[in-house]
């Protein structure tokens, strides 16, 4: 049971950090912010929420069929950072360049720095370890340990550089920085970007190698990641060319990176959809829950972002003070997560698990008319009926005992 405890309160985990992320990208939309021109404001900031979403939904579920996988776990970590990142940039962006009632606005501007980052440095791990949580073989440990390498240089880099924050938050002076470690705080940020690319690189090399050796059904799986891979890969390539062509412009940079943040959540869908079709994790059961909590998910994300909007304006004559409108969102939320789930679950088995979920329409009301049937004829022949339409034998028996 904890064991599966654990992924599931990873996933409640990026739901949390997904609702206030929503709330603040909608309260700063109308606002134009120097957050807005580096891309994650908007449209941006919402395909980050997605990727986090992603990311986590599939690592959850991955960890939960199969705790032994680092893939679902590194799934989690990427969900967990790339929410974490998103929201403190929304929560910077919008407490230093729109509110300053909000506090924690320049905190909040050096820990987005320490979420971001390592998530993308995290692709190229799962990238290695996809699908059955192993190298291809030792000699691919190398990778690996610029993967992990990068990952830290990139957290310790940003965490201790002296002086103010990169843009937009130049205002910000770095609260943790280290006197005169400027030049070797930078060429540990460098080295660690590039450990990532590199690590990045030889993971693609790895599937590649993978891909040509493998047959059957794992062929196919590795044939969905190298499409989700080289999705990603384009969209990462061609914003970095429009990025050194100077193409200008707050909406011009959020649909940059939002495209950016669409193709990268592609990998855990992926990702997801190879475990699922090709049967590698108990995949009926990943795809299942995938849809139940995904459209669980998105349902409960606009009914929260919705209901504050609603409250906030019903209350702002009453009170300026938003906390109540929070409140009562959250309140309602979870009121409405175990019918709304109970709900979509019937709903998704009605319409992409038929034949389980006539079968258990057909138990339920096999059960109903067994309790009032007195006739033994009667219920041998309904119980035979049964059985051929829930299992479908090629022949039925059914044998009673003789009562002495």
């Amino acid at each position: 049971m904890r064991g599966r405890r654990g992924p599931f309160l990873v996933w409640i985990a990026c739901v949390a950090i997904a609702l206030p992320t929503l709330v603040l990208l909608a309260l700063g939309a109308s606002k134009s912010t120097p957050g807005d021109s580096f891309g994650l404001g908007g449209f941006g900031g919402l395909s980050f929420v997605l990727g986090s979403l992603s990311f986590g939904t599939v690592g959850a579920l991955v960890a939960g069929r199969a705790p032994r996988n680092p893939i679902g776990w590194v799934f989690c970590a990427m969900g967990v950072l790339l929410g974490l990142g998103d929201l403190a940039y929304q929560w910077a962006d919008y407490g230093l360049f729109v509110s300053s009632s909000l506090p924690g606005g320049e905190a909040a501007a050096w820990l987005q720095n320490l979420g971001l980052p390592p998530g993308f440095g995290l692709l190229g791990m799962s990238l290695l370890l996809f699908p059955d949580g192993r190298l291809p073989s030792r000699r691919w440990r190398p990778a690996l340990i610029l993967a992990l390498t990068g990952v830290a240089l990139i957290i310790l880099g940003y965490a201790l550089r002296p002086g103010p924050l990169d843009d937009p938050f130049k205002t910000v002076t770095n609260p943790v920085g280290i006197s005169g470690a400027f030049g070797v705080t930078d060429a540990a940020t460098g080295f660690g970007w590039m450990f990532g690319g590199l690590s990045v690189a030889l993971a693609a090399a790895a599937l590649v190698v993978r891909l040509r050796r493998a047959t059957g059904y794992e062929r196919q799986q590795f044939k969905w990641i190298a499409l989700a891979a080289a999705t990603t890969g384009v969209a990462v390539v061609a914003d970095v060319v429009s990025f050194f062509a100077s193409v200008d412009g707050d909406l011009i940079s959020q649909v940059r990176i939002a495209l950016v943040g669409l193709a990268f959540s592609a990998f855990p869908v992926a990702a997801g959809v190879a475990i699922l079709r090709y049967r590698l994790y108990d995949i009926d059961v990943v795809i299942n829950r995938t849809l139940v909590y995904g459209a669980l998910t998105a349902m409960l994300a606009v009914t929260y972002l919705g209901s504050v909007l609603v409250l906030q304006l019903a209350l702002n004559g009453l009170t300026g003070d938003s906390g109540l409108a929070i409140a009562g969102s959250t309140l309602a939320v979870a009121a409405l997560f175990r019918p709304a789930r109970g709900r979509i679950q019937e709903v998704v088995d009605r319409r992409f698990y038929r034949r389980k979920y006539d079968a258990q329409r057909t138990l339920e009301g096999f059960s109903a008319r067994f309790r009032d049937q007195v006739d033994l004829v009667a219920l041998s022949s309904d119980l035979s009926g049964v059985v051929r339409e829930t299992l479908q034998p090629a022949h039925v028996t059914l044998w009673l005992r003789e009562l002495s």
